[in-house]
């Protein structure tokens, strides 16, 4: 391997030392160089030279762990973080963690309330059974209004020519009265408890 290839590659060491700063975690050589290499093409020396140059000028911090070098951002320059600071966080990790068991929560009944909407009838089916249903209830309102009719044209002296004719049918009838209007399909008052006035 050539003294070249061991040489920090130029802003090599700028590149690392923001990683490290914005990751504020601890790394090896080995961890560096598979996080950037694809991003910035490094070499691995290049990315080993360029740790151990930052680590001499104190601009990083390095230890043993083991037989392998560590890596990581020097924390003095990482404000304090006080008791109080700590404890605010975790109050809003909290209030957080709430709103989104809520959010989680209304998002279920949201699911379950459009999984009901899609199985229901759609736009054009609703407008279609509506559609049936009013042409049933003008079949309905049709035929009450037929009957009012028919009952307000059945005039007492209209009622007594029809008796008198049935009577005389009957006369020659060998069954009951009752019988009679069975076999014609007729109706009478009494059929449904309708009795008129005296005149």
């Amino acid at each position: 391997m050539s003294k070249g290839r061991a040489e920090a590659a130029p802003g090599a060491p700028g590149i690392l030392l923001k990683y490290l700063q914005e990751q504020n975690r601890p790394y090896s050589a080995q961890d560096v160089f598979g996080n950037l290499q694809r991003e910035h093409g490094l070499g691995k020396a290049a990315v080993v030279k360029a740790l151990e140059q930052l680590a001499q000028q104190g601009k990083i911090k390095e230890k043993m762990y083991g037989k392998q070098k560590i890596y990581f951002a020097d924390q003095d320059q990482f404000d304090t973080v006080s008791d109080a600071d700590l404890q605010s966080l975790d109050a809003k990790i909290v209030t957080l963690t709430a709103k989104v068991q809520s959010l989680q929560q209304s998002c279920r009944q949201m699911e379950a309330e459009l999984k009901e909407l899609t199985s229901a009838l759609t736009t054009p089916e609703m407008q279609k059974e509506i559609q049936e249903l009013k042409k049933e209830c003008a079949g309905y309102t049709e035929r009450l209004k037929n009957i009012k009719a028919a009952t307000n044209h059945v005039t007492p002296e209209e009622k007594e020519q029809a008796t008198e004719l049935c009577d005389a049918i009957l006369e020659g009838y060998p069954k009951s009265k009752k019988q009679f209007f069975e076999e014609v399909g007729m109706e009478t008052d009494e059929d449904y408890n309708v009795k008129l006035p005296d005149p």
